[in-house]
């Protein structure tokens, strides 16, 4: 008994010392969830709710209806995730070379070069377009370079059109890409790329087979991140697009402007937050189906 007794005492310290370590982390992210609440879930709230309220006040479906027989609306959604899907293609191609070089230089090399990465970040996003707009126009460097070495004898149509929000769009979000995808490349064993390069397989053969898809977890997180953030551009398509090219952002713009209420804006700001929140959970089924794959190929 006097055992038992023992154990339970020593029990009951264990506990309180575990729920006052609780209580002390709760308190730590009570502020951080009172942020993210009064920042984010309420607006998010508001918005949804001004989007079932017409311009009368009351309470109807007449928003959705507005969007439905709006007939620019169905070119907005198809320019919108066209962009967003270029752009992703993009950053996969341009980006991948990069975070694996990245990831195969010395730890103190990469560091270095990884601040040239995130550079842009710390330069505004206005100011980068304005910049492209500079690189891309009839008169820019990109055409005058072109004209000069002979290889194009007109200048290109590079701004003020899709494939100039594209380009920009791009080039703006390679940070976002490369940085996970460098993360996934940094934790790949590299015993498993010796031993394959040891029994005779080429360097090309290793990547695709040994590199790339355990590296599929940073691919897919890049990718949709790329795919997600795309939705919501303004600045950078309403300059390099010079009025030619209307994203959802800037649709939701037009709508604050054309009718008196909210509500048009808010029904499209709704259709917007949708079809982000099923991107992220089709991101969320990827990345379950390779753990589960993983975890079976292992067993």
């Amino acid at each position: 008994m006097s055992v038992a007794a023992g154990a339970s005492d020593a029990i009951v310290p264990s506990q309180a010392r575990a729920d006052g370590h609780s209580s002390a982390w709760a308190a730590l992210a009570f502020p951080a969830v009172l942020i993210v609440v009064g920042a984010l879930v309420i607006p998010v709230l508001v918005m949804v709710l001004l989007s079932f309220v017409d311009s009368s006040g009351s309470i109807s479906l007449a928003n959705y209806w507005l969007l439905i027989s709006d007939p620019s609306l169905p070119t907005v959604i198809e320019t919108t995730v066209s962009i967003a899907l270029w752009c992703t293609l993009l950053c996969i191609l341009l980006g991948t070379p990069v975070a694996y070089l990245l990831s195969e230089l010395p730890q103190r090399v990469a560091g270095l070069l990884l601040i040239a990465v995130l550079l842009p970040f710390w330069t505004s996003l206005l100011v980068r377009t304005y910049a492209m707009l500079l690189l891309l126009q009839r008169r820019g460097l990109v055409n005058e370079t072109l004209q000069s070495v002979g290889l194009t004898t007109e200048p290109l149509q590079l701004a003020h059109n899709m494939t100039g929000t594209v380009i920009a769009m791009t080039q703006i979000m390679l940070p976002y890409f490369i940085l996970p995808l460098y993360v996934s490349f940094r934790r790949i064993d590299r015993g498993m790329m010796n031993a394959a390069a040891g029994l005779g397989a080429t360097p090309v053969r290793v990547f695709w087979t040994i590199t790339l898809p355990q590296a599929r977890s940073g691919l897919l997180a890049g990718g949709f991140l790329v795919f997600v953030l795309c939705f919501g551009f303004y600045v950078t398509p309403a300059i390099l697009g010079g009025g030619r090219v209307i994203m959802m952002a800037q649709a939701i713009n037009t709508y604050l402007g054309l009718y008196p209420n909210w509500g048009a804006a808010g029904a499209l700001a709704t259709v917007l937050f949708l079809c982000t929140l099923l991107t992220l959970g089709f991101m969320r089924l990827c990345m379950v189906y390779l753990t589960r794959k993983r975890t079976s190929s292992r067993a």
